[in-house]
């Protein structure tokens, strides 16, 4: 009696076999991890601004808001003529805040607050290019009838070109930084692999400041700090 199955003929299990392992991907060499390094290191460069902003404005207040709003016009408009006339160029005046909003009572019989006027407020954002008159535009603003001064700022105005010397700095620290800790293991660094700067890091910041010549209200400029903060990873020999 013949078997149901007749084992398989060596020629053809070894054929078999050899197709088996020809279809199998060869192993490649594993490649060794490359060893690295990554510093952070920060960088400085000093300026003096050569620019303020100034937030100014009027506010107004009257039992109606239409006649809030029209005090408000005749008192703003005078200071935006007056800044013109100063030699602020109207491209360097912004509005930047207009708000009317209610006035009310404060009864100390236990009823509730009421309305009993407006109050409306309008203010604009000055470029001053010229700091040496920084101080007499202050005054002239309150002459004019500015009654709200809510903020001054110095800038630098070519800020990104000088903090190029603060990048050179932070990339110079970080090599020092990490030829140490390299060396500290036996090791030296090799060829850069990745440079890149915290962008969201070191804006200009007041250092010591410096008294400037104004012509009524005393203004002191002081000086800017730029801080760029790089990151930077190297191979290792």
């Amino acid at each position: 009696m013949r078997p149901l199955t007749s084992p398989m003929p060596v020629a053809l299990l070894a054929a078999a076999s050899l197709l088996i392992a020809l279809a199998s991907p060869l192993r490649a060499e594993e490649k060794p991890m490359d060893r690295l390094i990554t510093v952070s290191a920060t960088g400085y460069a000093y300026a003096e601004p050569d620019r303020a902003t100034i937030s100014a404005g009027v506010a107004a207040e009257a039992d109606t808001a239409a006649a809030a709003l029209s005090a408000n016009t005749e008192l703003m408009q005078k200071v935006v003529d007056g800044l013109k006339e100063s030699g602020i160029d109207a491209k360097d005046i912004q509005t930047s805040n207009f708000n009317v909003e209610p006035r009310y009572t404060n009864p100390r019989d236990g009823a509730p607050p009421a309305i009993n006027g407006y109050r409306v407020s309008n203010q604009v954002t000055v470029l001053v290019r010229d700091l040496k008159a920084l101080g007499g535009l202050l005054d002239k603003l309150v002459t004019l009838g500015a009654n709200q001064v809510n903020g001054l700022s110095f800038e630098v105005s070519k800020a990104e070109t000088l903090k190029d010397e603060a990048r050179k700095e932070a990339v110079a620290n970080a090599r020092r930084r990490a030829e140490l800790l390299a060396g500290a293991a036996g090791a030296e660094i090799g060829e850069v692999v990745t440079i890149s700067e915290d962008m969201g890091y070191g804006g200009p910041r007041p250092v010591a400041m410096r008294a400037a010549k104004a012509d009524s209200v005393p203004i002191e400029a002081g000086t800017e700090t730029l801080e760029a903060r790089v990151t930077v990873t190297w191979k290792l020999k």
